[in-house]
This record gives structure tokens, C-alpha cells and sequence, in this order.
């Protein structure tokens, strides 16, 4: 006897169909799994043997073929222990094989029958959708699955509940659509903007990084405020929409992070240790997981003390800071994680910290100054649209009482407008290139002298070029104005205060 049985893989952010087919026939009893099954899959026997037994059904004493087709599809993990086992019930009789035609399922199975959670649930629920089938899940995912869910996915703690459900004797309900909330509405408090004494550059700077979703880098000595400014920008970045927020939750349910309806919306933020690795950073692994830099897609990835993560490290960042995806390839497969992220760094001048310090006098040499920025290298620093100094702030703007910055709120309203904006251009300003970048910065005689001019002076590459224009173009929109202003090119031109001239650092005054 035949019974088939739909299921899903987990190929990055990706569930491809997964098709099991199960043949009972005479022989000796045997089980075997052909169609590239990894170890965990091969396993599954073991477990489902136990778990039909326990919860009170006939393991069937026959020769049982099981076929996972595509069979040039590495298949991994014990997701298949639940399509497996109705595939032996249905193939020996035991549930109607009819029942199956119209669902597809994923879960493992515990020894006793009980379904335990899974990665990689929502790109499953999309997918099934998309093939117009119901999706069978464990209970344990159907907070996470309820995101997606549009009354197409049904869940389940135990193998008898599936069973009883395939069988028409108690029916499970289709989960609802979890309560959204809005995309400017997140839900979860952040940091406050207005908690920053003075600083007022910077916080400019981190209020233009965000409207036109540009790179930032901080440097400055320690204690000045580099690491608080960086945090206060999940708060002052829009919400995300539907789509974003579902690519988001997608990348997160594949690296096994639960994923909440609460404040679901909010832009992720990252800040690895400066000790991760390259793989920590863009992912990989025997099976490829999403790394800090697909954790941090649609938000923020900060990285403290640039300059002490390894140089091969930062390296790795070029590409897909270009790209906005990282594509993962082994012997047997390749995975592309999406990588679309805004990365803020904070560094110190020197390796004391104290260069530029008006009170505290620094150790080093030229040469060790020298040696600590050369780790970041040219082509990285090109990719930071802004370099803002943060400077020692007096005692008297520190402890001045009942004075506050403007709210992450009130920024947050100027924000909203700019990126309004760049939406009816139709990208962000960070991601304007061609002929979009010619038709958004549009320059007359006069601004065009100017940036030749600054190009030359400062040793500026094409690439660097291109992020100030986009800077001022995002100044242009933050004031509300069509067509870019000498003044938006020169505060651009102010924010560049890192670039290299000559193969040496040099600190540009605003």
C-alpha cells in the first residue's frame, strides 16, 4: 500500500515542498529512508516507531519504504517525524489517506507522541499558503505561526490530536491572524533621545542616518556618549510594514528565536561582542544559519569599538553592505539570507581613547594612532556615509538641571516625513544609485564646482562621492525641499570628517 504525505525543508529563509512517500509491502520487517536524508532524518524511525507504539497505534510488521522526493534535496532535523508517521498510519490503514490530500505538516515527535517546536515555521506558513494547502504544526510554534497565519494553519501538542483530527472525530480550529498593531506602532518602550545632554552634531547626524537609512561612525574619546547615542536609534526609525516585518520574523524563525506579536514591528537591533567571528557576523555553519548581519535586516547592526573587532572580520562586511543579502555556499547547497541592514559603529580616536582630549593628555605615538585606524580600511570607511566626532561635553551641560534634548518622538515625527518622501521616489536615499541618484540630486554649476573641488581636497573616492550626495539629499528632505541646497552639500560635506587623503587618516574640521 502507498501513502503520500506533503511536508516542508528549511533551506535558509526558504521551505521548499517536500513530498513522502510511504509503500508497505511483504518481506522481512525493515525501515528504510532513501531521498538524502541527514542523520537527524535517518533518526526519525527510532522516534516515530516509539511514538505510533505509545500512543496506542500498530507499527506495521512489514517492509516500510519511505521516499523523500526531491531526492537531490538535503533533507535535515526531526521536522519529518510528524509527516512520517501519518504516512505509515494512512499507507497501513490505520487514518483515511484521503484526509492528507489537502494538508501539509511539519513537527517532531517526542517518544510518547507529543509534537515539540521547530525552526523555520513562518517561511513554512507562506509557503504552504502559497500552494493552497492547510499547514499542521506543533502547538508549541502557534504564537509564531499566528503572524502569518489567514486561517490556514492548525495546531497540535499531540500525534492522537492530529490523528483523531485526519480521522473527522474532533476537528481542529484554524488559528487566527494575531492582533497586529500598526507600523509606526511598536509597542515596546526604547531609549529616549531626550535622556542625551548636548551633543547636538551628533545627534543631528543620528537623526539624518536614520530618515535616509545611511551608515554612521562615531568616533570619539570614551565616556563622551557614542555607545547611548547608537542605542537611542531604534527609536527614532519608522515601523516597520507588513512585508518588512515578515521577511524579519522569517529570518528570526529560522535561527530560532521565538518570534512575538508584541512589538513584532520594531526594527531589530544587534550589537555583537567585538570577539565574534566572520561566521558569527554573516552566518554559515555545517547548516547554514542566519549570522548578526541577517539578525540585524530591516534594522541596526552596531558594532562598539570598531577598531578591536579582527580586520578579516570587518572585511566580510563590504559585500553585503553593498548587496544587502549574504549568500552562504557549501559542497552541497547554497543559501542566500537577506542582509539589508544600517550599520552604526563607534570607535575611539587612539588606542588610549584621550587624542583630541582637552583635558587629558594621550599616550601614543603617531605611529600607534596610525596602526589603530589603518585597521578599518579605506574601501570600509567609504561605506559610512557619516563620520561625526563626539566630543568631551563641560560639566555645566552635563549636570544642568531640567534641561533635556528633544524627545526620540519629536525627532521621530521629522523622520516619518522624510522617509514619506523617499517613498513616493520609490527607495531610500541610502539606496539610490544610476540614474534614480542622478534624477534625486540634481546639481547646478555651482554645487557641482564645490564637490569637485571637496573631491580633490579630501581625496574623496566615486563611492564616497555618491554617499554624500545621498546625505544631502536626505538634509533636502528633512527640510522639505525638492531640489538640493549648496547648504545640504556642505553640511554633507561636514560629515566626512574620517576620510583618507593619501593613504593616511586625516580629521576633516566641519
Amino acid at each position: 500500500m502507498l501513502a503520500i504525505v506533503h511536508s516542508r525543508a528549511s533551506i535558509g529563509v526558504s521551505a521548499p515542498a517536500v513530498t513522502i512517500e510511504v509503500h508497505l509491502s511483504g518481506g522481512l520487517p525493515a525501515l528504510s529512508i532513501v531521498g538524502l536524508p541527514e542523520t537527524g532524518v535517518r533518526e526519525s524511525k527510532d522516534r516515530v516507531r516509539s511514538a505510533l507504539l505509545n500512543a496506542g497505534f500498530e507499527f506495521p510488521a512489514r517492509r516500510i519504504t519511505i521516499n523523500m522526493a526531491p531526492a537531490d534535496l538535503p533533507k535535515e532535523g526531526g521536522r519529518f517525524d510528524l509527516p512520517i508517521a501519518l504516512g505509515i498510519l494512512a499507507a497501513s490503514g490505520q487514518i483515511p489517506a484521503e484526509s492528507l490530500t489537502d494538508i501539509e505538516c511539519i513537527g517532531e515527535l517526542s517518544l510518547d507522541g507529543a509534537l515539540r517546536s521547530l525552526k523555520g515555521v513562518l517561511p513554512a506558513v507562506l509557503a504552504a499558503r502559497e500552494a493552497g494547502r492547510l499547514l499542521l504544526l506543533p502547538q508549541e510554534n502557534a504564537a509564531e505561526a499566528a503572524l502569518a497565519s489567514n486561517n490556514d494553519v492548525l495546531a497540535a501538542s499531540h500525534l492522537l490530536t492530529v490523528c483523531e483530527h485526519l480521522s473527522g472525530r474532533a476537528k481542529l480550529v484554524p488559528l487566527a491572524r494575531a492582533e497586529d498593531q500598526g507600523p509606526t506602532e511598536t509597542g515596546v518602550p526604547m531609549p529616549d533621545l531626550a535622556e542625551v545632554r548636548g551633543q547636538q552634531v551628533p545627534r543631528r547626524a543620528l537623526e539624518v542616518a536614520a530618515a535616509g537609512g545611511h551608515n554612521l561612525l562615531f568616533f570619539g574619546p570614551p565616556g563622551t556618549g557614542k555607545s547611548m547615542l547608537a542605542s537611542r536609534l531604534p527609536g527614532i526609525l519608522p515601523g516597520l510594514d507588513d512585508s518588512a516585518a515578515m521577511e524579519v520574523a522569517s529570518v528570526h524563525s529560522v535561527a530560532g528565536r521565538p518570534v512575538q506579536a508584541g512589538g513584532w514591528r520594531q526594527p531589530p537591533f544587534r550589537a555583537p561582542h567585538h570577539t565574534a567571528s566572520a561566521v558569527a557576523l554573516v552566518g554559515g555553519g555545517s547548516s547554514p544559519r542566519p549570522g548578526e548581519i541577517s539578525l540585524a535586516h530591516r534594522g541596526v547592526l552596531f558594532l562598539d569599538e570598531l577598531p578591536e573587532f579582527e580586520r578579516r572580520v570587518l572585511e566580510v562586511l563590504r559585500e553585503p553592505m553593498e548587496s544587502g543579502e549574504i549568500v552562504i555556499s557549501r559542497a552541497a547547497r547554497q543559501v542566500t539570507f537577506p542582509a539589508r541592514f544600517q550599520v552604526v559603529a563607534a570607535m575611539n580616536p587612539c588606542p588610549c581613547g584621550y587624542s583630541g582630549h582637552p583635558n587629558i593628555e594621550c599616550q601614543c605615538t603617531a605611529t600607534q594612532v596610525m596602526r589603530y585606524r589603518s585597521k578599518i580600511s579605506g574601501p570600509l570607511l567609504d561605506r559610512f556615509d557619516l563620520h561625526v566626532e563626539v566630543p568631551v561635553q563641560t560639566g555645566d551641560v552635563l549636570l544642568a538641571s531640567g534641561e533635556q534634548g528633544e524627545s526620540s518622538a519629536s525627532v521621530s515625527e521629522r523622520v516619518l516625513r522624510a522617509r514619506a518622501a523617499q517613498n513616493r521616489r520609490g527607495a531610500l536615499n541610502a539606496a539610490l544609485a544610476g540614474k534614480e541618484l542622478d534624477r534625486a540630486c540634481a546639481l547646478d554649476a555651482d554645487s557641482q564646482r564645490l564637490l569637485s573641488s571637496a573631491m580633490e581636497r579630501l581625496g574623496l573616492s566615486a563611492r564616497a562621492l555618491h554617499r554624500i550626495l545621498r546625505v544631502a539629499r536626505t538634509l533636502a528632505d528633512l527640510d522639505d525641499q525638492p531640489v538640493l541646497q549648496r547648504s545640504h552639500l556642505m553640511e554633507a560635506l561636514g560629515y566626512r570628517q574620517l576620510d583618507r587623503q593619501h593613504g593616511q587618516s586625516s580629521v576633516v574640521s566641519a
